[in-house]
């Protein structure tokens, strides 16, 4: 069955999800805020599922319609044929948000929904009472502006969950999102890459994956496994194609932190990822980084300090990235971090920077390119990136 699928992502990431999709075939795409829409069947959902690094679920969209009354909501939603989607026994679980809408009331808007779909499916199956004892459906009301969109999600807990953190630092990365900086950055596996903030390992992580071209839902399952739409050989196809598509990449890179435990939890995740040869995780005060390699990418989340009390230091810490920058020329730099006053503490604009959320945080990823490049190719000085919100 072909579908209207939407991948959902973190705000400021939609054209990296969409470079993703299209390296993987996809085409005529549509970009909200938020959302990359695209089209395919089962075997793409299980595609997408595997291999999508940076979005965080794979729905199908069901139907988009105006509603500004609760007698809208339910008779356009009661006239779709839900039997399509969802078996005689499916468990039916609704969800929803609304924003900027006459029908502002979440829960009304849920219950409604389902009391609609369960309609819908008295009518097909012809029976007035359902067990819901089957597969999970997530149905999602979602309202922007008395618009309606109506989805269905195949993904279950967020692609972020690869399978490989059981524990995180205190303030941890998604991994979507690490995965993200990655690929903004413009990484190639061929060159050293350094975390000095590395806490939980997931930036390094998420660039070995990347670097040996590991699928990163690979060791995981997917909802929609359990869906009788959903032939079992289609994941086993798409699993053992990716397993095939591994490479062996030597890949060079370290992570530095101050706090033992957090390493030990670092080695810990890459090793169940199955990329602990591949990096060197260190404990070292940042203050005492030094190095001899002439060409490296630094990707890194400092901390931020939230905490009342510690701007002064967090001033300080990125001052000492920029004096470090002055000596590494040569390296990129790319930093992600919500504090406001980084270029000025850092000692200079960044040649790029661009808004996006760590969580419910906004921060910037400020990159700094390397300055023999610079010259040579004539980068644009202070670009800025930024996506619209809502």
């Amino acid at each position: 069955m072909d579908y209207q699928l939407i991948a959902t992502t973190t705000f400021g990431i939609e054209a990296v999800t969409a470079k993703e999709l299209r390296q993987l075939g996809y085409e005529d795409l549509k970009l909200e805020n938020g959302k990359v829409h695209f089209e395919g069947d089962e075997m793409d959902i299980a595609i997408t599922n595997t291999w999508l690094r940076t979005a965080d679920r794979v729905l199908i969209k069901v139907a988009e319609f105006e509603a500004t009354t609760f007698e809208d909501l339910f008779n356009q939603t009661e006239a779709i044929d839900w039997s399509q989607y969802i078996p005689v026994n499916g468990k039916m679980h609704v969800v929803g948000k609304s924003i900027k809408s006459t029908l502002h009331s979440v829960p009304d808007c849920q219950a409604i929904v389902k009391k609609a779909v369960v309609k819908s499916m008295q009518r097909a199956y012809n029976q007035d009472w359902f067990t819901e004892d089957g597969p999970v459906y997530k149905i999602e009301v979602a309202l922007l502006k008395d618009v309606v969109t109506l989805t269905i999600d195949t993904t279950g807990p967020g692609l972020h969950k690869r399978g490989y953190r059981e524990f995180a630092g205190e303030a941890p990365l998604k991994e979507t999102l690490a995965a993200s900086l990655i690929l903004l950055s413009r990484w190639k596996p061929e060159r050293l890459l350094v975390d000095p903030f590395c806490g939980s390992g997931t930036i390094l992580i998420e660039a070995a994956l990347i670097g040996n071209n590991i699928a990163p839902g690979l060791k995981r399952n997917f909802v929609c496994e359990e869906w009788p739409s959903m032939d079992k050989e289609i994941f086993e196809q798409v699993r053992d194609s990716a397993r095939k598509a591994i490479k062996n990449n030597s890949l060079r890179m370290f992570g530095y932190d101050i706090d033992p435990q957090v390493l030990r939890t670092a080695r810990q995740n890459a090793e169940k990822a199955g990329v602990a040869k591949s990096i060197e995780f260190h404990q070292l005060d940042f203050h005492k980084f030094s190095s001899n390699y002439k060409y490296a990418y630094m990707i890194t989340n400092p901390p931020y300090g939230e905490r009342i009390g510690e701007e002064d230091e967090v001033f300080k810490l990125n001052k000492k990235l920029g004096m470090m920058k002055r000596k590494l020329s040569t390296w990129d730099f790319n930093i992600l971090t919500s504090f406001s006053k980084f270029e000025k503490a850092f000692g200079r604009e960044a040649d790029k920077n661009r808004k996006l959320y760590n969580g419910r945080i906004l921060t910037r990823y400020y990159q700094y390119f390397d300055n023999n490049l610079k010259q040579k190719y004539g980068v644009v000085m202070a670009q800025t990136e930024t996506t619209t919100e809502e």
